[in-house]
């Protein structure tokens, strides 16, 4: 698995708390120019999605005041007395849509510092409860503290939402928070199957090979390369202060996890061996969602590892 150690200037959302991820990597597929990657269509074959049910993941959001009781793995709305909060539970599906969400701080004000991550003060994130239609946004926030996350169109089921961010005051200053609400999409909802682990993935022509057998709780070697026609790549561009983004959701309960790659910058010369230290408390399969920059288009790419 991927996870890599950062520092606490890098937001570790990491897919259980307290422990450290350590990683470099790369990733392929859908194209976007942006810096947000909002996909309804990246499903599970890395083709547009059809709908999708909603899978083992519990909603406390069904439950009044118990959507703080999951205390990790994201998947807690509340730590440490800040608090996600959002009056939206539904968004309508088949169209775009805005959600609006606040990050209060244990004096229960919205809170409006925040430090810049990987050039960013918020990551915002969303997928279905299949692991399905994957979107990674970079909301804008108003002056009283409301961010509004601009989604593309979701397809029928149970989403969850994360925020990624780190204050910059307050008694929370320079610690990384993960917190999500589930929000659900109304319409017919049909699940699609988790497709079984794989080495490798093939997006837009590149090949992303990766070497490692990774362990839950315990640290392993692993390398990621990326190709393009059989060609080794090495023209990877800076997306986010780092070659490859990644973002892992544990499949049956969607925990969240952010990754990094190790590998250093060296302008636009990234690739094509990137070297990860994979460190994963959870056994399973987990769904990655690969991101990176070549030509100033912005590729992602699905693929599904196992830990064991």
């Amino acid at each position: 698995m991927f996870f890599s150690s950062r520092p606490t200037t890098h937001r570790r959302a990491l897919a259980a708390a307290g422990t450290a991820v350590a990683l470099a990597l790369t990733a392929v597929a859908c194209g976007s120019s942006d810096d947000s990657t909002s996909m309804p269509g990246m499903d599970h074959g890395g083709e547009s999605s059809a709908a999708s049910s909603p899978r083992a993941t519990a909603s406390t959001d069904d439950m009044p005041g118990m959507e703080h009781m999951a205390t990790d793995k994201g998947l807690s709305d509340a730590q440490d007395g800040y608090r996600l909060t959002s009056s939206q539970r539904s968004l309508a599906a088949g169209k775009q849509a805005d959600y609006r969400f606040t990050v209060t701080g244990p004096d229960g004000k919205p809170v409006t510092g925040f430090a810049v991550d990987q050039t960013k003060r918020m990551h915002f994130y969303a997928i279905r409860s299949d692991l399905t239609g994957f979107q990674h946004i970079h909301p804008a926030m108003a002056a009283d503290g409301t961010w509004t996350a601009g989604l593309a169109a979701l397809t029928p089921g149970e989403w969850r939402m994360f925020a990624s961010f780190t204050p910059n005051s307050g008694a929370g200053k320079g610690k990384d928070f993960v917190l999500s609400r589930s929000v659900t999409a109304p319409g017919r909802a049909t699940e699609t199957p988790l497709p079984a682990a794989a080495g490798s993935t093939r997006v837009d022509g590149y090949t992303v090979t990766v070497k490692g057998e990774p362990m839950a709780g315990m640290a392993h070697p692993l390398t990621v390369s990326v190709a393009k026609d059989g060609d080794p790549v090495t023209d990877l561009q800076p997306y986010l202060d780092t070659y490859a983004h990644l973002t892992a959701f544990h499949e049956g309960d969607a925990a969240f996890a952010h990754l990094h790659p190790t590998t250093k910058l060296n302008g636009n010369h990234g690739g094509p061996d990137l070297s990860f230290h994979a460190e994963l408390p959870t056994a399973g399969n987990w769904r990655l969602f690969l991101q990176f920059r070549t030509g100033g288009t912005l590729h992602t790419a699905a693929l599904t590892l196992r830990v064991g």
